[in-house]
This record gives structure tokens, C-alpha cells and sequence, in this order.
């Protein structure tokens, strides 16, 4: 028996899961109200800066991978539409809006991706489900292919999770629009924020309880069942 050494046969962490999910949305979005708010930077300055990661994630993914990173190429296309708008009016209401336009155009994107049948936020929900696991692994790819029996309520769910995450963050992008225009400037600087991290706390409860859970249920469910199918299919060959 070959003894595993280094990382091999680690079982991923809580944060080995959700490292797609923070590379690709978390760290750009996070990064570009970290410069604007507390350094204090420019709006161009904080978009350009947030912009280099998602732009190395496409990039890479269209070279090395052969495929686009949904999230990645998304955040970055905000980033640079973004940017342009930034020569508009100085009007400080104006950029305060603008700044809804970050929120708005991930949330449409994702709901278009529901509507298309491809989920983006699927991506980064997967790894927190699968772990590592190769028997979950093919327990995933078969309830995505229609081969398991909970097949239709597992990609029921998987469209739940993203359209509770588009939903939540098309929330946001209104409420800072509606804000923009009838608080005070100086208050809805920081409020902003505050509806941006209510509004990501709110879709992770929530499509917690309606998508994940239900979801690592069938998974788990799925995956014994093709653990014990194993000895059988071996012993038919």
C-alpha cells in the first residue's frame, strides 16, 4: 500500500471549498471597497486595481483550460463597463448610484446564466458539496446527467441557489439606487456597504436552507447508493 505524503488524501478545508467563489467574486468586489472606502483611492483607481484578478482568471482559463471562468470574465466585464461610466458626471449621487452597477450587472448575469440552463453560481457552490470526494464527485455528475433517481429535484435545486443569490444582490443594487437619491451622502457612503454585506448574509441563509442542504442531502444519499452498486459491478465483471 503506497503511503500518501504531502497534500495527497488531505480532505479540502471550509476554505479549500469556497476558494472559487472568494477568488472569483469575493477578492474583486471585496478589494475594490477596500481601496475606494478605506485607503481612499479613486473610483478608477479601485476598479483597475480589483480588475487584475478576474482579468488573470479569464485569461488563464481561456489558455491553459481551454474554457471560460463564468464568474471571473463577468466581474471583469463590470469592472471595465465600469470604468468608462466613471467619466461621467462628478455628481456625488451620481457615483453613488454608479456604484450599484457592480451588484446589478453579477445579479442579471446570474439569472440569465438560470435561464440559459448553465447556473453560474454552481461553480462555487460545488466544491463546498463535493469536498474532494471522488465518490461524490461521481455521485454529482450522475444526479447533473439525469442518471440518479433525484436527478430533477437536485438541478431544481441547483437553479434555486443561484436564482436566490441574483435575486438577492438585484435587492441590493435597489436599494442603493432608492438610497443614493434620498439619504444623505454621507450616511449612505457607509450605508452601502452595509447593504451589500446584509444582502450576501441574507442569500447565504437563505439559499442555504432552500438549495444546500437539500442538495448535500441528495448528494449523500446518491453517493451511498453508488458505494454499495460498487461490490455488485465488480462482481458482474
Amino acid at each position: 500500500m503506497t503511503k500518501k505524503t504531502g497534500n495527497q488524501g488531505r480532505k479540502p478545508s471550509v476554505l479549500d471549498s469556497f476558494k472559487p467563489l472568494l477568488i472569483d467574486v469575493a477578492v474583486p468586489l471585496g478589494s475594490y471597497y477596500l481601496l475606494k472606502e478605506a485607503f481612499g483611492t479613486s473610483t478608477f483607481a479601485a476598479l483597475a486595481w480589483s480588475s487584475v484578478v478576474p482579468a488573470v482568471r479569464t485569461v488563464w482559463g481561456l489558455v491553459k483550460e481551454r474554457r471560460t471562468n463564468g464568474l471571473a470574465g463577468l466581474i471583469l466585464v463590470v469592472n471595465v463597463v465600469s470604468l468608462l461610466l466613471s467619466f461621467l458626471s462628478g455628481d456625488p449621487r451620481l457615483m453613488l448610484a454608479k456604484d450599484s452597477g457592480v451588484s446589478s450587472t453579477v445579479a442579471i448575469g446570474i439569472l440569465v446564466s438560470v435561464w440559459l440552463g448553465k447556473p453560474m453560481m454552481t461553480e462555487g457552490m460545488k466544491p463546498f458539496l463535493v469536498k474532494g470526494d471522488a465518490d461524490k464527485e461521481a455521485a454529482w455528475q450522475r444526479m447533473m446527467s439525469g442518471a440518479a433517481a433525484e436527478s430533477a429535484a437536485f438541478r431544481s435545486k441547483e437553479r434555486a441557489f443561484s436564482v436566490v443569490w441574483g435575486l438577492a444582490l438585484l435587492a441590493e443594487c435597489v436599494a442603493r439606487v432608492v438610497g443614493a437619491y434620498t439619504v444623505p451622502v454621507d450616511t449612505m457612503v457607509w450605508l452601502g456597504t452595509v447593504f451589500l454585506i446584509a444582502a450576501m448574509a441574507i442569500a447565504f441563509v437563505v439559499s442555504g436552507g432552500l438549495a444546500v442542504e437539500p442538495m448535500e442531502r441528495m448528494l449523500a444519499a446518491e453517493t451511498e447508493a453508488g458505494r454499495e452498486q460498487q461490490p455488485t459491478l465488480a462482481a458482474a465483471a
